[in-house]
């Protein structure tokens, strides 16, 4: 049975950046490192954005940026100028090339195309096992979600952020290529949070998603109807599909660290690496990989990893609201963006604001309901 310094189980986005941050540092050269994933990751299977003002380590595989974003609801358009913010595209295939290909190049990283069957913790050791082989290991870190362990408690509210997306062609230019569409709540909201996304790549391409921050998943068939629907809406008359994608991303503030150990500890999704809020990933686990990676060099107690801040406990508030009236979500993502300097929410979504800007977002936001919402947090603490 083979023994590795460090296993990997899963390896999507959490794994992925960590890995390769730990291969780029130099400072795991010595330490065997195991990714075990049943997906080869050999398709292009979703889209990240996020918001960045400097130029990161991922500048290469970035496909698209905008300077300038559009949020509209049924009543009003604004255009959001991001400055010193730009709004970042990143192709999931585009990714994983660049991640599998610097990693090829590492003697002591190996990938095996394999489902994980058990993860169980010994005194001296990790025990993993797939569907052919079983390895011990020092340390395990798992991305693989566990739905059940979230789905099955009630104390914790959870939505999901389940999208389906359409890139299409068309034949007529249509879209602004300067501009990406970040939220679009004109469409019909049916009781949920509802918008719309549209990213384009060209003046007759782009991706447009229909997306829900809400409870239930539709059929395939309402996404894409809205998504015609909206097409149409924009006076496009001949295109063609040219790729799609679907996802369903869990938004809840559960306390997923609590299920860390001390040799295992779960990042990504599995770890609560979401940002429960918006349902954005990219930026919250690039920065949670890092600081990883630099953990590992000080610290071999795994539990140690975890730090809640304040921006748990505020996304933790429109949680519970959207969670009771999800039909409000147009409305507290309006006020936010109405008015306000859009560069202080992305900020604030980034959580890097300070309490003094914390509170200059928060007063924007419907009161009632988050005074609401805040008298019956206690139950979560």
């Amino acid at each position: 049975m083979k023994h590795y310094n460090y296993i990997f189980t899963g390896t999507g986005l959490a794994t992925l950046m960590t890995v390769y941050k730990m291969a780029q540092s130099g400072k795991y050269n010595n330490k065997s490192i195991l990714l075990l994933d049943e997906n080869p990751k050999k398709t292009n299977d979703r889209t990240w954005c996020f918001w960045e003002k400097e130029k990161t380590i991922w500048d290469s595989i970035i496909s698209k940026k905008w300077n300038s974003a559009l949020f509209a609801n049924a009543d009003f358009n604004r255009n959001l100028e991001l400055q010193p913010y730009q709004y970042c595209k990143i192709q999931g295939l585009d990714f994983y090339n660049f991640v599998f290909e610097s990693l090829s190049k590492e003697g002591n990283i190996t990938f095996l195309n394999e489902k994980v069957t058990n993860i169980n913790e010994l005194e001296n050791h990790v025990y993993v096992a797939t569907e052919n082989n079983s390895f011990t290991c020092d340390q395990v870190f798992n991305s693989i979600f566990n739905k059940a362990a979230v789905t099955g408690q009630t104390k914790f509210p959870i939505l999901q952020q389940h999208f389906i997306g359409w890139s299409i062609k068309t034949a007529e230019a249509i879209f602004n290529l300067e501009q990406a569409t970040f939220m679009d709540f004109s469409v019909a909201q049916k009781g949920n949070t509802r918008f719309i996304y549209v990213l384009p790549i060209s003046e007759n391409e782009a991706l447009i998603e229909y997306t829900l921050f809400s409870a239930e998943l539709l059929e395939k068939e309402e996404y894409e109807t809205e998504i015609e629907n909206y097409i149409q809406k924009l006076g496009i008359q001949n295109f063609e599909i040219i790729e799609k994608e679907q996802g369903s991303i869990p938004m809840t503030c559960y306390p997923f660290w609590k299920k860390n150990t001390k040799k295992v500890l779960n990042i990504g999704t599995a770890g609560g690496w979401t940002k429960a809020s918006t349902g954005y990933t990219f930026k919250n686990t690039d920065k949670h990989s890092t600081r990883l990676v630099s953990f590992l060099q000080k610290e071999t107690d795994l539990r140690k990893f975890h730090r809640k801040s304040r921006f748990w406990f505020y996304d933790l508030l429109l949680l519970d609201i959207l969670h009771r009236q999800n039909q409000l979500g147009s409305r507290i993502f309006s006020s936010m963006f109405k008015n306000r300097n859009p560069a202080l929410i992305f900020k604030f979504l980034d959580e890097e604001t300070s309490i003094i800007e914390d509170i200059k977002v928060i007063l924007k936001c419907p009161k009632k309901l988050f005074i609401k919402a805040l008298l019956k947090s206690g139950r979560y603490l």
